[in-house]
C-alpha cells in the first residue's frame, strides 16, 4: 500500500480499510467494513483488491448495489472461492459473477505465474467468468508485491476516470 501511496498521491485520494481481525477474517466482517467504507464514496471510483481482499471485493460488488460508479476494478493475486478453486462457503463466488457485477468498464487481473500462495489457475477462473477482464500474467512467484506493481500503477494512471474525482 505504501508503494501505491508514493506513486499516486496526491493526485488520487487513497482509502485503505483494514479488517479488524486479519488472522480470522469472515465475510461478515469484510461486508460490514465495505458497507462503511464504500457508502461514502461518490462519482467515479477505482477499486483495488489484493488476495482475499480482491475476492471479497468481487463477491461484495456482485451482491450489493453501490451508489458510486466504478471506473475500474483491479484484482491482484485474488483466490477463487468455489468450483475448481478453494472451498469456504462464506467466500464462494457466483459461477456467473460477471452477470451480477455492476457495469465496470475497466477490469484487470494481475497474478504471478508461480504465485506461492494463490495458484495462477485461480486467475484463469476469474478470466473465465469475467471474459472482458484483462489478465496480466506476471513473471515470478510474487504474491505480496512488496516492491510494488508498476503495471498496476500504469493502468490506474491510464484509466479514463474524471479529473475531479479520483478515489482509490
Amino acid at each position: 500500500m505504501q508503494r501505491l501511496r508514493e506513486e499516486l498521491e496526491p493526485e488520487y485520494s487513497i482509502h485503505h480499510p483494514i479488517i479488524k481481525v486479519p488472522d480470522a477474517p469472515t465475510y461478515e466482517m469484510w461486508e460490514t467494513m465495505l458497507d462503511r467504507e464504500l457508502c461514502g464514496l461518490y462519482g467515479d471510483v477505482l477499486l483495488i483488491g489484493h488476495s482475499l481482499g480482491g475476492s471479497v471485493l468481487a463477491k461484495y460488488l456482485s451482491e450489493k448495489s453501490c451508489r458510486f460508479q466504478s471506473a475500474g476494478l483491479f484484482l491482484v493475486a485474488a483466490p477463487w472461492w468455489g468450483h475448481d478453486g478453494w472451498n469456504a462457503e462464506e467466500f464462494t463466488l457466483r459461477s456467473d459473477l460477471s452477470k451480477h457485477l455492476p457495469r465496470i468498464p475497466d477490469i484487470h487481473l494481475y497474478h504471478s505465474l508461480d504465485d506461492a500462495v494463490v495458484p495462477f489457475s485461480h486467475a484463469k477462473l476469474y478470466q473465465k467468468v469475467i471474459p472482458d477482464a484483462f489478465l496480466h500474467e506476471l513473471e515470478g512467484s510474487n504474491h505480496v508485491f512488496a516492491d510494488g506493481l508498476p503495471l498496476l500503477v500504469e493502468h490506474i494512471k491510464n484509466n479514463s476516470i474524471t479529473e475531479n474525482q479520483r478515489e482509490v
